[in-house]
């Protein structure tokens, strides 16, 4: 049974007579998914079928094609396996509040339930959903191991504030997922194709940013990725995965990110390995702390894609340097096309590019130089949100948004000696990352990747 205290009311009302709602956003899988266990926990217990529902807004965020491509492929993936279930699966494609709001009528639904997303686009469609209905409207965190708003009640400083609140309620919540159950009556007729091609042509999105190919969609795909992972490159994870030359990363950040794997059952899977605990905690500090620390900034901090979000100290410190004079300064179009004097970051832009994931190490680094080539936060803040969004599968996310803020506004960090253009903010450079790792190495590696889009 689904714990209660990872659900939240978010509208009382009456029920209606027809189909409890889950309403799958953020968390695009069938199995090991929170809130779909409880939708059906709430049919089976009043007697009412259960059906999904996916709203698809024909744009979202500047989210490109390659996001696209890679979702609604996972969706297709999803939709055969509710029909498996005989669970109905409803795709609609604009406006998400009127979609779902003529569902509610002409269904009768009874009961809608959301999966949890601390973005604010996301929270404003939920809020407005509920003005127009007046049945139940429930939201479950599926995506998070401690629910959002359990593993703290307020803005945390940093990880280190952050992390024994989290640490005291995992043992609460690392519980076994209990399975599906079909249903009795069979979908309609169709129910489990969606109409990829015809809704790829019609979304409006930035299609410069073209699919990948090296990483398949969906949550077999994204179990078989972990796996991998596992047998092959989380022994040794502690001391090798800041080496952005191997690339010694899970690469499920794409399957998180669209919810084709719940952090939950990578943690237990992580946890049931033998790798030494060294790796496994290195790993789980990322997966857990890290992550969940994101969804908190961006839960509590409405400000999480400005300058303005950054910390009192940071915002003071890069405004007494905003004149400082720039050694290089470059344009959006440059960097977009890796066309620095810096041959490191050229590379990590090259692989964001081309794959559409950058090295966990390199993005940081990758951040802060456009602090340091741009003329002011507020442009080196959009710029980075903008090239992070267009090409990384994994855009438009609460690690992203907090990561742009790590790296140029000091969220989570601490102030660091003063210097010209970054004031406080923690400093990174050409130097210091030769000293850390083979850079040559990397370079090679970006190099040689095999272009998969046109640009």
């Amino acid at each position: 049974m689904t714990d209660p205290s990872r659900k939240r009311i978010l509208k009382d009302g009456s029920m209606g007579s027809g189909p409890v709602l889950y309403w799958m956003s953020r968390d695009q899988r069938v199995q090991d998914n929170w809130a779909l266990l409880a939708s059906q926990e709430a049919a089976l217990e009043t007697g009412r079928p259960l059906e999904v529902c996916f709203t698809l807004a024909d744009s979202f965020l500047e989210a490109p094609l390659r996001a696209y491509d890679f979702m609604l492929k996972g969706l297709e993936k999803v939709a055969e396996e509710l029909n498996t279930l005989r669970i109905p699966f409803n795709f609609l494609l604009g406006d998400p509040v009127q979609n779902l709001s003529r569902l509610v009528r002409e269904k009768d639904i009874s009961l809608i339930v959301c999966d949890f997303d601390p973005l604010k686009i996301k929270r404003k469609w939920k809020d407005s959903l509920s003005e127009r209905i007046s049945i139940p409207f429930h939201e479950v965190d599926a995506h998070n191991i401690v629910p959002c708003w359990l593993a703290s009640d307020k803005q945390e400083y940093a990880a280190y504030t952050f992390r024994p609140k989290i640490r005291r309620k995992l043992d609460h919540f690392l519980t076994d997922f209990p399975g599906m159950t079909p249903q009795r009556q069979d979908p309609p007729p169709g129910s489990e194709k969606l109409p990829l091609r015809e809704t790829l042509d019609r979304i409006r999105c930035d299609r410069k940013a073209g699919p990948v190919k090296w990483i398949e969609p969906g949550s077999g795909a994204a179990l078989d990725k972990l796996r991998d992972f596992i047998r092959n490159r989380l022994q040794g994870y502690s001391a090798r995965r800041n080496d952005p030359g191997l690339n010694w990363l899970s690469d499920l950040s794409p399957y998180l990110h669209f919810g084709h794997i719940c952090a939950q059952r990578v943690a237990m899977e992580i946890l049931r390995s033998s790798s030494p605990s060294e790796n496994q905690e290195a790993f789980l500090e990322e997966l857990i702390v890290r992550k969940e620390l994101a969804d908190n900034f961006c839960f509590y901090n409405s400000l999480y894609d400005s300058v303005s979000g950054y910390p009192a100290w940071a915002r003071k410190t890069l405004k007494e340097h905003r004149n400082d004079q720039r050694q290089f300064q470059y344009s959006f179009l440059e960097l977009e096309e890796g066309r620095t004097h810096d041959p490191l970051w050229n590379a990590g832009q090259k692989e964001m590019v081309h794959r559409g994931k950058m090295h966990s190490w390199m993005r940081m680094y990758w951040a802060k130089k456009i602090l340091e080539w741009t003329s002011c936060p507020e442009e080196a803040h959009s710029t980075a949100l903008r090239l992070n969004d267009r090409y990384e599968l994994d855009g438009r996310d609460p690690n992203g948004y907090t990561g742009i803020a790590w790296s140029l506004g000091g969220v989570h960090d601490r102030a660091w000696p003063d210097r010209p253009i970054f004031g406080k903010i923690r400093y990174m450079n050409f130097n210091g990352a030769k000293r850390k790792f083979n850079v040559q190495r990397y370079l090679d590696y970006s190099e040689n990747l095999e272009q998969s889009v046109d640009l």
